[in-house]
């Protein structure tokens, strides 16, 4: 398995409820890894994580409408620090874009809300997609919940209606015929729209 060079967050962001913030001040449960909280002069905080090689990350959560929000780019190098803001940035449904740094390749991870969303490897002279997440579910919803296929029925069910009720009491020909050829036409559409 190749060995992890760093991992780089890029454009990460962080929004917490007040709620939410005092459990990810409480969530770090990694022996080696550290934290202080500091509380900043606009109300906000800044999270520092530290390993036990010294290495650390600076997590500034500002105020914004009720909310503490945390966007920043940092990069990692200790396995133990790297874990934990993994764990942390899936827990609170983190976004961004989240690069490993491996020997002669890249990963990079984009999340949308805690959630990888796609997946690609990039190498010196090529880069391949690995996965891409694809809303199957919601697209079938979308589908079952459009109706117009249903309304059209419905519309035409009326109309026929009213022509037969017309054809009934009809007493030309030739308004017959007509009123016959619409009902040709409209049954014809409601066996397409019915397969």
């Amino acid at each position: 398995m190749a060995q992890r060079l760093a991992t780089e967050y890029v454009n990460a962001s962080l929004r917490l409820s007040e709620v939410q913030m005092s459990q990810f001040i409480h969530k770090v449960y990694d022996p080696h890894v550290r934290q202080r909280v500091k509380v900043l002069d606009n109300g906000g905080q800044e999270v520092v994580l530290e390993d036990d090689s010294g290495e650390e990350v600076h997590l500034p959560f500002d105020r914004k409408d009720g909310y503490y929000v945390c966007e920043l780019s940092f990069r990692l190098e200790k396995p133990h620090l790297t874990n934990v803001m993994r764990l942390l940035f899936a827990a609170f449904k983190g976004s961004g874009m989240v690069t490993r740094i491996y020997n002669g390749f890249m990963m990079m991870y984009y999340y949308q809300e805690g959630r990888v969303r796609k997946i690609v490897e990039y190498s010196r002279d090529s880069y391949k997609l690995v996965y891409e997440h694809k809303d199957t579910v919601g697209e079938l919803q979308r589908i079952y919940r459009n109706n117009d296929v249903e309304r059209e029925i419905e519309q035409i069910h009326r109309e026929v209606n009213v022509l037969l009720d017309q054809r009934f009491v009809a007493e030309d020909a030739k308004v017959v015929q007509r009123i016959d050829s619409e009902l040709r036409k409209h049954t014809r559409r409601l066996f397409v729209l019915e397969a």
